[in-house]
C-alpha cells in the first residue's frame, strides 16, 4: 500500500495520525529573499517547475499564490512513456512528482516563487523524501526552464547554504531540459477536492496556513484551479 493511500485506513488509524499531526507537519522557516532575481521585462506569462515531495501539497500551495494563474501536478525527469503514477511510484523512472506553475512575472517574480518553494512548500534539506514519502520520485528539484532560471536557483541555494539558514546543506538539485508531463486528472486540484483526507490534513493543509502567515502579501484565499483554467 502506498503511504498516501490513507482513504482505506480505518477511522481509528486516521485518528492516531491526526493526533500526531503537529510532529509530522513541516515547521516553516522565515528565509531571506534571493539576492538575485529575474526582472519582469515583458507582459504575459512564464512557467516554473518545482518538485518537492507529493505534488498534492506543492500544487495546493502555489494555487493560493497571487500572480499564479495555473499550477498543474505532473511528472518531470524521465521519459514520456513512464509518466504514469503507478510507474513513477516505483522510483525507477527518473521522474519526480512535480508541479508546473504558470505565473505573471509582472505580479510575482521567479525569485519570490523560489522563496515560497524553499520555505513553505517543502523541506529542501530532505534527500529523496518528504514527510512519510520516500524515494527519488519525491526529491527536491528545481526543473529550470531556461539558463536564467537555473542561474537564479543555483545562486539562491548557495545564498541559503552560506547563511546556514537550515543548519545543514540543502538537498535541492537543479535539472535542465527535462519535459513536464501532466499527471492524471484525479490528481489535479486534489487538496481542494479532498480537504478532509488524513494525508492532506496532516501534511498539506498546514502548508496553506504557513503560506498565509508567512506571505500575506501574495496569499489568495480562493485557489486557481486546474479545472477552472481548462474551462476558461
Amino acid at each position: 500500500m502506498k503511504s498516501r493511500t490513507l482513504a482505506a485506513c480505518s477511522l481509528a488509524a486516521a485518528a492516531l495520525l491526526l493526533q500526531a499531526a503537529p510532529s509530522l507537519a513541516q515547521t516553516p522557516r522565515r528565509i531571506p529573499a534571493p539576492i538575485s532575481d529575474i526582472a519582469a521585462t515583458t507582459a504575459g506569462s512564464d512557467n516554473a517547475v518545482f518538485a518537492g515531495g507529493c505534488f498534492w501539497g506543492v500544487q495546493g500551495v502555489f494555487q493560493h499564490v497571487k500572480g499564479v494563474s495555473n499550477a498543474v501536478s505532473g511528472y518531470s525527469g524521465g521519459e514520456a512513456k513512464s509518466a504514469r503514477y503507478d510507474d513513477v511510484g516505483s522510483g525507477r523512472t527518473g521522474h519526480a512528482e512535480a508541479v508546473r506553475i504558470t505565473y505573471d512575472p509582472q505580479l510575482i517574480s521567479y525569485g519570490k516563487l523560489l522563496q515560497i518553494y524553499f520555505s513553505v512548500a517543502h523541506d529542501p534539506t530532505e534527500l529523496n523524501r518528504q514527510g512519510p514519502d520516500r524515494g527519488t520520485q519525491y526529491r527536491s528539484t528545481v526543473f529550470a526552464q531556461n539558463p536564467e532560471q537555473a542561474r537564479i536557483a543555483k545562486e539562491y541555494i548557495a545564498q541559503l547554504n552560506q547563511a546556514k539558514t537550515y543548519g545543514k546543506p540543502l538537498a535541492t538539485t537543479i535539472e535542465m531540459s527535462k519535459p513536464f508531463y501532466a499527471a492524471e486528472d484525479y490528481h489535479q486540484d486534489y487538496l481542494t477536492l479532498h480537504p478532509n483526507q488524513p494525508y492532506i490534513v496532516i501534511n498539506d493543509l498546514p502548508k496553506i496556513e504557513d503560506l498565509k502567515r508567512s506571505f500575506p502579501e501574495v496569499y489568495q484565499a480562493t485557489p486557481s484551479l486546474v479545472r477552472q483554467a481548462k474551462n476558461s
